[in-house]
Protein backbone atom coordinates (compact mmCIF):
# COMPACT_ATOMS: atom_id res chain seq x y z
CA UNK A 1 0.00 0.00 0.00
CA UNK A 2 1.04 3.47 -0.25
CA UNK A 3 0.82 6.79 1.06
CA UNK A 4 -2.08 8.23 -1.29
CA UNK A 5 -4.09 5.27 -0.55
CA UNK A 6 -3.64 3.15 2.31
CA UNK A 7 -5.43 0.09 2.17
CA UNK A 8 -6.56 -1.89 5.63
CA UNK A 9 -6.70 -5.56 5.95
CA UNK A 10 -8.57 -7.13 8.90
CA UNK A 11 -8.15 -10.72 10.27
CA UNK A 12 -10.95 -12.55 11.42
CA UNK A 13 -10.41 -16.09 12.41
CA UNK A 14 -12.66 -18.15 10.29
CA UNK A 15 -15.12 -14.93 9.68
CA UNK A 16 -15.17 -12.31 7.49
CA UNK A 17 -11.72 -10.58 7.29
CA UNK A 18 -11.46 -6.87 7.73
CA UNK A 19 -8.97 -7.03 6.49
CA UNK A 20 0.66 -10.22 -19.70
CA UNK A 21 3.09 -12.69 -19.96
CA UNK A 22 6.33 -11.49 -19.72
CA UNK A 23 5.55 -7.89 -19.11
CA UNK A 24 3.02 -5.69 -18.21
CA UNK A 25 0.05 -5.43 -20.38
CA UNK A 26 0.48 -2.38 -23.07
CA UNK A 27 -1.81 0.33 -21.75
CA UNK A 28 -0.42 0.04 -18.09
CA UNK A 29 3.14 0.68 -19.92
CA UNK A 30 2.08 3.43 -21.71
CA UNK A 31 1.60 5.63 -18.48
CA UNK A 32 4.58 7.28 -17.85
CA UNK A 33 4.55 7.06 -13.93
CA UNK A 34 4.21 2.91 -14.41
CA UNK A 35 7.14 3.02 -17.24
CA UNK A 36 9.19 5.38 -15.43
CA UNK A 37 9.24 3.29 -12.35
CA UNK A 38 9.84 0.23 -14.74
CA UNK A 39 12.76 1.54 -16.19
CA UNK A 40 13.91 2.54 -12.79
CA UNK A 41 13.22 -0.92 -10.81
CA UNK A 42 15.60 -2.73 -8.66
CA UNK A 43 15.88 -6.16 -10.30
CA UNK A 44 19.05 -7.57 -8.39
CA UNK A 45 18.62 -8.95 -4.59
CA UNK A 46 20.25 -10.89 -1.88
CA UNK A 47 18.99 -13.90 -0.18
CA UNK A 48 18.90 -12.08 2.91
CA UNK A 49 17.04 -8.93 1.32
CA UNK A 50 14.21 -11.53 -0.59
CA UNK A 51 14.12 -13.33 2.61
CA UNK A 52 13.40 -10.40 5.63
CA UNK A 53 10.73 -9.05 2.69
CA UNK A 54 8.87 -12.49 2.85
CA UNK A 55 9.35 -13.37 6.72
CA UNK A 56 8.05 -9.39 7.47
CA UNK A 57 4.94 -9.49 4.73
CA UNK A 58 3.91 -13.34 5.11
CA UNK A 59 3.49 -12.81 8.90
CA UNK A 60 2.07 -10.90 11.24
CA UNK A 61 -1.26 -8.18 9.94
CA UNK A 62 -1.29 -4.49 9.47
CA UNK A 63 -4.35 -4.62 11.70
CA UNK A 64 -6.53 -7.47 13.00
CA UNK A 65 -8.92 -8.38 14.67
CA UNK A 66 -8.60 -11.43 16.32
CA UNK A 67 -7.39 -14.80 15.51
CA UNK A 68 -3.20 -15.78 15.22
CA UNK A 69 -1.32 -14.08 12.71
CA UNK A 70 1.90 -16.10 13.44
CA UNK A 71 1.19 -18.78 10.45
CA UNK A 72 1.35 -18.74 6.99
CA UNK A 73 -1.97 -17.94 5.14
CA UNK A 74 -2.58 -18.67 1.78
CA UNK A 75 -5.27 -20.04 -0.98
CA UNK A 76 -4.71 -24.09 -1.49
CA UNK A 77 -7.34 -23.96 -3.95
CA UNK A 78 -7.79 -22.50 -7.38
CA UNK A 79 -8.40 -18.53 -6.91
CA UNK A 80 -11.11 -16.95 -9.27
CA UNK A 81 -11.78 -13.44 -9.10
CA UNK A 82 -15.37 -11.77 -9.92
CA UNK A 83 -15.51 -7.69 -11.26
CA UNK A 84 -18.92 -6.42 -9.47
CA UNK A 85 -19.25 -2.72 -11.18
CA UNK A 86 -20.28 -1.19 -14.15
CA UNK A 87 -16.49 0.09 -15.46
CA UNK A 88 -15.86 -1.81 -18.63
CA UNK A 89 -12.63 -0.22 -18.87
CA UNK A 90 -11.88 -0.95 -15.41
CA UNK A 91 -12.59 -4.37 -15.44
CA UNK A 92 -10.47 -5.07 -18.58
CA UNK A 93 -7.69 -3.62 -17.01
CA UNK A 94 -8.27 -5.71 -13.62
CA UNK A 95 -8.45 -8.81 -16.06
CA UNK A 96 -4.80 -7.62 -17.22
CA UNK A 97 -3.89 -7.81 -14.05
CA UNK A 98 -4.74 -11.46 -13.13
CA UNK A 99 -3.34 -12.41 -16.34
CA UNK A 100 0.04 -11.03 -15.90
CA UNK A 101 -0.07 -12.18 -12.03
CA UNK A 102 -0.97 -15.99 -13.16
CA UNK A 103 2.29 -15.70 -15.64
CA UNK A 104 4.33 -14.42 -12.95
CA UNK A 105 3.85 -16.83 -10.12
CA UNK A 106 4.19 -20.03 -10.99
CA UNK A 107 2.52 -22.26 -8.55
CA UNK A 108 -0.57 -20.12 -8.14
CA UNK A 109 -3.87 -20.76 -10.43
CA UNK A 110 -5.51 -17.58 -10.79
CA UNK A 111 -8.25 -16.63 -13.42
CA UNK A 112 -11.16 -14.24 -13.86
CA UNK A 113 -14.82 -15.72 -12.99
CA UNK A 114 -17.93 -14.33 -15.11
CA UNK A 115 -20.09 -14.80 -11.70
CA UNK A 116 -19.48 -13.94 -8.25
CA UNK A 117 -20.77 -17.66 -7.40
CA UNK A 118 -17.91 -19.13 -9.03
CA UNK A 119 -15.15 -16.55 -7.55
CA UNK A 120 -13.61 -16.59 -4.07
CA UNK A 121 -12.04 -13.48 -4.87
CA UNK A 122 -14.70 -10.45 -5.38
CA UNK A 123 -13.51 -7.42 -6.09
CA UNK A 124 -15.89 -4.38 -6.03
CA UNK A 125 -15.25 -1.39 -8.09
CA UNK A 126 -17.12 1.83 -7.24
CA UNK A 127 -16.62 6.01 -7.33
CA UNK A 128 -14.68 7.75 -5.04
CA UNK A 129 -17.75 9.04 -3.13
CA UNK A 130 -19.38 5.42 -2.86
CA UNK A 131 -15.93 4.25 -0.80
CA UNK A 132 -17.25 4.99 2.59
CA UNK A 133 -20.24 3.77 2.17
CA UNK A 134 -19.40 0.68 0.73
CA UNK A 135 -17.14 0.12 3.49
CA UNK A 136 -20.29 0.44 5.70
CA UNK A 137 -22.00 -2.34 4.24
CA UNK A 138 -19.30 -4.37 4.18
CA UNK A 139 -18.13 -4.23 7.64
CA UNK A 140 -20.61 -2.20 9.92
CA UNK A 141 -20.90 1.49 10.50
CA UNK A 142 -18.61 2.10 13.23
CA UNK A 143 -15.70 -0.28 11.93
CA UNK A 144 -16.14 1.88 8.82
CA UNK A 145 -16.16 4.98 10.56
CA UNK A 146 -12.53 4.00 12.42
CA UNK A 147 -11.37 2.95 9.34
CA UNK A 148 -11.86 6.37 7.38
CA UNK A 149 -10.81 8.42 10.56
CA UNK A 150 -7.36 6.49 11.04
CA UNK A 151 -6.85 5.75 7.38
CA UNK A 152 -8.86 7.32 4.87
CA UNK A 153 -8.13 4.88 2.30
CA UNK A 154 -8.78 4.35 -1.69
CA UNK A 155 -8.79 0.80 -1.51
CA UNK A 156 -8.97 -2.14 0.54
CA UNK A 157 -9.02 -5.82 0.92
CA UNK A 158 -9.46 -8.14 3.58
CA UNK A 159 -10.02 -12.51 3.66
CA UNK A 160 -11.43 -14.66 5.84
CA UNK A 161 -9.81 -18.09 6.34
CA UNK A 162 -10.48 -21.51 8.20
CA UNK A 163 -8.80 -22.63 11.13
CA UNK A 164 -5.93 -24.89 8.62
CA UNK A 165 -5.04 -20.95 7.67
CA UNK A 166 -6.51 -21.96 3.94
CA UNK A 167 -8.15 -18.11 2.61
CA UNK A 168 -11.18 -19.24 1.73
CA UNK A 169 -12.53 -16.02 0.30
CA UNK A 170 -11.27 -12.49 -0.30
CA UNK A 171 -12.91 -8.78 -0.82
CA UNK A 172 -11.45 -6.11 -2.77
CA UNK A 173 -12.36 -2.80 -2.95
CA UNK A 174 -11.36 -0.37 -5.83
CA UNK A 175 -12.19 3.09 -6.97
CA UNK A 176 -12.61 3.48 -10.46
CA UNK A 177 -11.96 7.19 -10.61
CA UNK A 178 -9.05 8.68 -9.37
CA UNK A 179 -7.04 7.88 -12.23
CA UNK A 180 -5.27 4.99 -14.53
CA UNK A 181 -2.20 4.85 -11.89
CA UNK A 182 -3.88 4.60 -8.62
CA UNK A 183 -6.16 2.01 -10.29
CA UNK A 184 -3.57 -0.16 -10.92
CA UNK A 185 -1.30 0.64 -8.10
CA UNK A 186 -4.33 -0.31 -5.76
CA UNK A 187 -5.38 -3.10 -7.72
CA UNK A 188 -2.19 -5.13 -7.81
CA UNK A 189 -1.44 -4.10 -4.13
CA UNK A 190 -4.69 -5.32 -2.85
CA UNK A 191 -5.22 -8.17 -5.34
CA UNK A 192 -1.66 -9.76 -4.10
CA UNK A 193 -2.46 -9.28 -0.42
CA UNK A 194 -5.58 -11.04 -0.49
CA UNK A 195 -3.61 -14.19 -1.51
CA UNK A 196 -1.89 -14.00 1.89
CA UNK A 197 0.89 -11.29 2.27
CA UNK A 198 -1.37 -9.37 4.67
CA UNK A 199 1.33 -7.44 6.76
CA UNK A 200 3.06 -4.01 5.08
CA UNK A 201 5.89 -3.29 6.16
CA UNK A 202 7.83 0.38 6.29
CA UNK A 203 11.64 -1.17 6.72
CA UNK A 204 11.46 -2.79 3.35
CA UNK A 205 12.28 -0.14 0.71
CA UNK A 206 11.48 -2.59 -2.53
CA UNK A 207 8.13 -4.42 -2.08
CA UNK A 208 4.31 -2.43 -2.73
CA UNK A 209 3.38 -3.53 0.73
CA UNK A 210 5.32 -0.59 1.85
CA UNK A 211 3.49 2.63 2.64
CA UNK A 212 5.39 4.98 0.67
CA UNK A 213 6.01 2.95 -2.25
CA UNK A 214 3.68 3.07 -4.91
CA UNK A 215 4.51 0.91 -8.23
CA UNK A 216 1.30 0.25 -10.41
CA UNK A 217 2.96 -2.62 -11.91
CA UNK A 218 3.99 -6.30 -10.70
CA UNK A 219 7.98 -5.64 -10.00
CA UNK A 220 10.47 -8.55 -9.65
CA UNK A 221 10.60 -8.09 -5.68
CA UNK A 222 7.31 -8.59 -5.43
CA UNK A 223 7.04 -11.18 -7.60
CA UNK A 224 9.88 -12.86 -5.24
CA UNK A 225 7.57 -13.45 -2.45
CA UNK A 226 4.81 -14.26 -3.87
CA UNK A 227 6.40 -17.44 -5.72
CA UNK A 228 8.01 -18.31 -2.16
CA UNK A 229 4.50 -17.80 -0.85
CA UNK A 230 2.77 -20.16 -3.08
CA UNK A 231 5.22 -22.72 -3.69
CA UNK A 232 3.93 -25.85 -2.69
CA UNK A 233 6.35 -26.30 0.12
CA UNK A 234 5.51 -23.33 2.13
CA UNK A 235 1.92 -24.61 3.33
CA UNK A 236 -0.95 -22.73 5.19
CA UNK A 237 -0.54 -23.14 8.88
CA UNK A 238 3.51 -23.00 8.90
CA UNK A 239 4.87 -21.16 11.68
CA UNK A 240 8.48 -19.56 11.29
CA UNK A 241 10.51 -22.06 12.05
CA UNK A 242 9.05 -24.19 9.63
CA UNK A 243 9.26 -21.84 7.12
CA UNK A 244 12.65 -21.03 7.37
CA UNK A 245 13.31 -24.74 7.13
CA UNK A 246 12.52 -25.06 3.85
CA UNK A 247 13.23 -21.75 2.85
CA UNK A 248 16.63 -22.09 1.42
CA UNK A 249 15.36 -24.95 -1.47
CA UNK A 250 12.47 -22.94 -2.15
CA UNK A 251 14.49 -19.56 -2.71
CA UNK A 252 16.60 -21.67 -5.44
CA UNK A 253 13.59 -22.24 -7.41
CA UNK A 254 12.20 -19.52 -7.31
CA UNK A 255 15.09 -17.55 -8.18
CA UNK A 256 15.30 -19.63 -11.53
CA UNK A 257 11.73 -18.85 -12.03
CA UNK A 258 11.84 -15.23 -11.51
CA UNK A 259 15.20 -14.94 -13.87
CA UNK A 260 13.52 -16.82 -15.99
CA UNK A 261 9.81 -15.32 -17.42
CA UNK A 262 12.02 -11.67 -16.29
CA UNK A 263 14.64 -12.12 -19.02
CA UNK A 264 17.10 -11.53 -15.82
CA UNK A 265 20.82 -13.02 -16.48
Amino acid sequence: MSQHRPSILLLLAAALAVGLADSLAPAAAEIPAIASRQRNEKKVFTDAEIVEGFLKTAFGAEYHLAGRVDRIRKYDRPVRVFADGNRADRKAQLAKVVADIRSKVQHLDIAMADDSEAANVVVKLVRDRELYRTIATFYGQERAKEIRTSLDPQCLSGFRKNENYEIEHSDVILTVDNGDFVFLDCAYEELLQSLGPINDTATVPWTMFNDSVSMGFFDVYDQYLLNLLYDPRIKPGMNVQEVKAVLPAVLTDVRAWVAKVNHLE
